[in-house]
C-alpha cells in the first residue's frame, strides 16, 4: 500500500470518529510532520505517513523530538492497520 493511501484511510477514520486530519505544512520549516489530528474533547497528536517499511528521514526525526519535547505526542504510521490503535492514543474511541 502507498503513503498516500494510507494517509486517506487516516483521515477518514478520525473523521469518523468526529475528528479532524489537516495536511500539517510549515512554510519555511521543514521536515514537520504530515498531518495534525485533533480529536474531541482537545486531543491533538502529529502523524508522519510513510510507505510500508520506509525510514523517518534525520530531519524528520529532530522535528518529531521537538515536539514530543514540548509535550506533543507523534506517531508514525507505515501500515493502515496501525490506524484504529494510533486513533485510540490520541483520544479516539477506535474499536
Amino acid at each position: 500500500m502507498r503513503e498516500k493511501q494510507i494517509e486517506q484511510k487516516l483521515v477518514k477514520a478520525v473523521k469518523e470518529k468526529g475528528g479532524l486530519c489537516w495536511k500539517f505544512t510549515s512554510p519555511g520549516t521543514a521536515g514537520v510532520p504530515d498531518r495534525i489530528v485533533l480529536m474531541p474533547e482537545g486531543h491533538i497528536a502529529f502523524v508522519e505517513l510513510k510507505a510500508p517499511s520506509k525510514q523517518l528521514r534525520v530531519l524528520q526525526e529532530y522535528r518529531m523530538k521537538q515536539l514530543i519535547t514540548l509535550g506533543f505526542p507523534c506517531y508514525v504510521i507505515d501500515n493502515a492497520m496501525q490506524i484504529p490503535s494510533v486513533i485510540r492514543k490520541i483520544g479516539g474511541d477506535a474499536e
